[in-house]
This record gives structure tokens, sequence and C-alpha cells, in this order.
């Protein structure tokens, strides 16, 4: 029986079932950095990249985690990511800048931008570095999580691969399009990380591999019908209905259409990428100064209040009202003690790099 935690706490996650895989933080970091730089990615890049998969696991963000290194090994040894890539600014206003991220991962695209805009969020008060001919993102609060934790306010979005249908439509054109804002850090952090559809697409390949149904509203069938079938979704459900349309086309706008990229419905999908090239995805990365703004000090009050108020916000049941960020910290210290819980495709994917470079593996989950 799991006791309910008191208003204002986030509840830890259960424990991972006994029969599952779990693979350790050292041992997660380890493997990955070590399976990058067997792709030839320069350590110093495989660092980061490693640190971003395990941190999103550790989160609880299982989709954008550890589950993306055998397809990012992928890009790498085909040609779609270049280990060798050497982004750079094709466009400077001063607060305004275009990276052109070469083909790399998207994950070094998205740091690289986070750190161009902290420098010039520094000078000017605000920033924003758009990219262009990136990859996939990875989890997108990354990026802005990296910024809160240098002061600043980070605003991330990005364009992804068709996988949701306008409301009321049937044919997928917008990508999930994450949208994430992050401020402050520690137990006084505001980290939100949302796709502007029902779920990510990853979660429905996931069901299917389990043989469980889909929730209502997360998907429909080739006629656009709702289904709860996984084997049946044709297109996800915008969030909200048209609102998350909006959402979506809001974030194609600053991903895509500002950054000069193609719009969701002509990028290819994960994994289907053209050998030798980039898929081509835009980003956009922002970071304000709250001493431009209020001022840092009255900044962190503001926060403070808003999260205190929120958090112990009157319930109506026996679980707490949580702000954004409050489960993933949950996550991350159950996950450090006990382990990151694994599917048994990404369990089987780890174990196989684990034997080919000599390291250690996943375990068995203990009760």
């Amino acid at each position: 029986m799991t006791t309910e935690a008191p208003a204002g706490t986030p509840r830890a996650e259960p424990a991972p079932p006994a029969t599952g895989r779990t693979i350790h933080l050292r041992q997660a970091r380890e493997l990955a950095r070590e399976a990058l730089i067997a792709a030839h990615l320069p350590p110093e890049q495989a660092d980061p990249v490693a640190d971003a998969l395990v941190t999103t696991s550790l989160r609880g963000i299982d989709t954008h985690g550890l589950r993306l290194l055998p397809q990012y090994l992928t890009e790498l040894s085909t040609g779609v990511a270049r280990a060798a890539a050497e982004p750079t600014v094709v466009r400077d206003r001063g607060a305004g800048l275009l990276l052109d991220a070469d083909g790399s991962l998207g994950v070094l695209a998205g740091l690289t931008a986070a750190r161009l805009a902290a420098e010039r969020a520094a000078r000017y008060g605000v920033a924003a570095v758009g990219v262009r001919n990136s990859n996939h993102f990875g989890a997108a609060s990354v990026y802005t999580r990296a910024l809160a934790r240098t002061g600043l306010v980070g605003i991330a979005v990005t364009s992804a691969a068709s996988r949701v249908a306008p409301y009321g439509g049937v044919e997928p054109l917008f990508g999930t399009n994450p949208i994430s804002v992050a401020a402050g850090g520690g137990d006084e952090e505001f980290a939100l990380d949302m796709a502007t559809s029902q779920v990510c697409f990853g979660e429905v390949k996931q069901r299917r591999a389990e043989g469980r149904g889909l929730d209502d509203g997360w998907a429909t069938d080739s006629a656009g019908r709702p289904t709860t079938h996984p084997e049946e979704a044709y297109a996800l459900s915008p969030l909200g209905g048209y609102k998350g349309q909006g959402l979506a086309m809001a974030v194609t706008l600053l991903g895509a259409v500002l950054t000069g990229t193609a719009p969701d419905w002509r990028l290819s999908q994960v994994g289907a990428g053209a050998a030798g090239a980039s898929r081509g995805i835009g980003h956009l990365v922002l970071a304000l100064d709250p001493e431009a703004f209020t001022g840092a000090d009255s900044f962190a009050t503001g926060l403070t209040d808003l999260l205190t108020t929120v958090r112990t916000a009157t319930a109506a049941t026996n679980r707490p009202v949580l702000a954004p960020g409050d489960p993933q910290r949950a996550h991350e210290r159950h996950r450090e003690t006990h382990g990151i819980p694994l599917d048994a495709g990404t369990a089987a994917a780890l174990d196989e790099l684990a034997a080919r470079l000599g390291l250690t593996g996943t375990e068995e989950a203990s009760a």
C-alpha cells in the first residue's frame, strides 16, 4: 500500500517491479559515454550527451532518456548525425542569433544554443537562438533547466516529424512539438516540459509492445476516429483539442518557420532519415535575465511565492497539488537510490552495448 505524501510534497515513485531490469546512475553514465565515444563522438561531446540522456531517465521521462541511446548511435553510424559536426553562427544580431548545427546530434545543438543564449542574455538581458540543420532534440527541459541553473529563465521549443492530426482532421501534420519553460533550482524549481499532443508517440509504441491499451483521447485511427487500440493508432490527438493544435502551430512557427527549416510534415521520422543527411530539424532557445526586469531577488521571491501557493493549495483528493517539475524531482530522488527501471527492449539494447564494450550492464530490479 502506498502512503500518500503530505500536502505540497511530491510523491515518490513506487519501487520498480521485481521482474524488471534496472541500471544504476554510474553504470548508465559510463555506458552511454563509452558507447558514444565508440561511435566517434569526441569525449568532450559524449559527456554532455550521456549526462542529458541519463538525467532525463532519472527524472522519469523514459521516452526521451536512455531509450534513445541506440537510436542516436544509429544516427551517428549512418551519418544522419555528424560526429565531427561544427555548429556555426550564420546570423548574428546581438540578442538574436541563428545557429547552423551542421547535422550534429540535436542534444549538442540544443546545449550549444543554450550556452550562446546564456552568454548573450548576460549582455542584453534577453537572447534568442534559432537552430537549423539539427536532429532529434531529446527532452526540451535539458536546455531550459541548464539556463535556469545560471539564474535565467529558459524557454525552448522544437519542431518534430508529424505525428499529430489537427483538431477534426485525419492526416498527421504536426510533431508533438514540445514547449519547455524553466526557472529556479532545487526544490524551488519550476520546470515545465510538455508536448502539444495528448501523449508522445513513444508511449504509444511502448503500449503496443506491452500489449496494453491506450487511454481515451490519445489517438485516432486512419479514418480520424478515436481509438484505444495501439495497433490502430494512425495519428496522435492534440492536447485540449483546437487549443493544442494552436500550440503545435505556434511551435512550428517558432521552431521551423522562424529558423528557415522544413515544417513538421516534411521531416523524416526518427530512424527514417536518409543516410549521410541531417533530418533538418529546427529549434528555438530563449533566455531571459530577471535582472533586466524585476531584478533577480524580486524574481526569486515571486517564484517562491508562486510555487508555495500552488503546492499548498487545497487538494481535491488525498494527493497533493504539484507544480511543474515536482514529479520529476521525486523520480530523480528515487532512481538515484534504486536505479533506473528499463523496459525489455531498452534493457536488451544496453546489455548488448555493455557486452561489446566490456562494461557493466543492467541488473535485476530489487523488490
